[in-house]
């Protein structure tokens, strides 16, 4: 006689970038080994592979996981985290206020706080000004697109230049002047670098301000020492941060 199945809860979750909510359900202890190697994972290919494996099992609306932009896929994962293990996660901040010792020498006061933060209050935010569209001049600008969490992991790797020229070249929609649009896609790499090497510091600006202003998870908490009594208060942004 096979064994029973047994009913597993549905939930959903509204995506800012497809504008609609998402069914999901719980993550199974299947998909618990792959949490697991995304978090032993030596490198951020495996760390995205395995999110986006999770995810893949998990979401049962038709979309494209691949395709989502990082703050979306950050926000599934958080609420697909909440509901397959606890909406309450306790994370651990150490006290960097400096302090006297008794002989009225400086340290650091270092004493490990922990503090709770519940996973479902954390929303993607995006500032009041963010525009997708870049006016460069009168007679042309860029369209720009929300870059994928797996660009994002890559060019956290790479140093500072690099990692801004791999997010800006892989968030060109296309550019576009009174006439014609020019899909990204329908240029190479060295093309779409050049482009943004003959820009003026002003035009990188406003592209810098496109990625600054864009949605992310973000949350601000506020803490006490309980050892040195000091208060501060901690932004968090991004999966490393609300598991870290």
């Amino acid at each position: 006689m096979a064994l029973p199945k047994i009913d597993v809860p549905v939930y959903d979750v509204k995506l800012v970038s497809l504008n609609k909510k998402v069914k999901f359900r719980p993550f199974l202890v299947k998909e618990q080994k792959l949490l697991l190697m995304a978090s032993e994972a030596s490198n951020s290919d495996d760390t995205v592979n395995s999110i986006k494996q999770i995810l893949k099992n998990c979401v049962l609306s038709e979309i494209n996981i691949d395709d989502l932009p990082v703050f979306d896929l950050e926000y599934l994962f958080i609420n697909l985290r909440a509901r397959s293990v606890a909406e309450v996660v306790e994370l651990k901040y150490q006290c960097n206020n400096t302090v006297k010792d008794d002989e009225n020498n400086e340290k650091k006061c270092g004493t490990v706080n922990e503090m709770n933060i519940n996973l479902l209050e954390i929303q993607p935010t995006s500032s009041p000004n963010h525009n997708k569209k870049i006016q460069i001049n009168d007679n042309f600008g860029i369209m720009m697109k929300y870059p994928t969490f797996e660009i994002a992991q890559k060019a956290i790797e790479k140093n500072e230049l690099d990692a801004f020229m791999e997010l800006v070249t892989s968030s060109i929609d296309y550019v576009f002047d009174k006439e014609n649009m020019y899909y990204a896609k329908d240029s190479s790499k060295e093309e779409l670098v050049e482009f943004i090497e003959n820009l003026q510091q002003k035009d990188l600006e406003k592209i810098k301000n496109f990625f600054d202003t864009m949605p992310k998870l973000k949350k601000t908490i506020h803490y006490k020492c309980k050892k040195c009594k000091y208060e501060e208060d901690i932004p968090l942004e991004g999966l490393q941060n609300f598991f870290g």
